[in-house]
């Protein structure tokens, strides 16, 4: 079997070598029969799996994108009021433990949404 296939490829690796416009016609024909072949199947059986990365909506007209803008704004206008809070309470000498705690986690989740903008 194994000879049969040596055998078999120096064939056709001599013909190749005697012969380049057939060869090279033939493969053409074949890529452009099994181009056409894939462009048929892609338009009249697509898979069932669709393209579902949804690529980010940077310029838009509709609600949906101001909406998540505003409301953005309103989570960081609460942690700002929140801070300034903690901030009166730090002039008064009060804080505790909780509190630094809670001022670092404000902080992260505001430079979050800043980012994300």
């Amino acid at each position: 079997m194994n000879a049969f296939l040596k055998q078999t490829g120096k064939k056709w690796l001599e013909r190749m070598a005697k012969n380049p416009k057939r060869f090279f016609m033939y493969s053409m024909i074949i890529l452009s029969v099994s181009f056409i072949g894939s462009l048929i199947q892609g338009i009249f059986f697509p898979s069932e799996t669709t393209f579902s990365i949804k690529p980010p909506v940077l310029y838009s007209k509709n609600e949906i994108g101001q909406n998540k803008a505003s409301g953005q704004d309103k989570v960081m206008e609460k942690i700002v009021g929140e801070l300034k809070l903690l901030k009166e309470k730090r002039d008064r000498n009060a804080l505790q433990k909780e509190d630094s705690l809670r001022i670092e986690f404000l902080f992260n989740r505001y430079q979050q949404l800043k980012n994300n903008r």
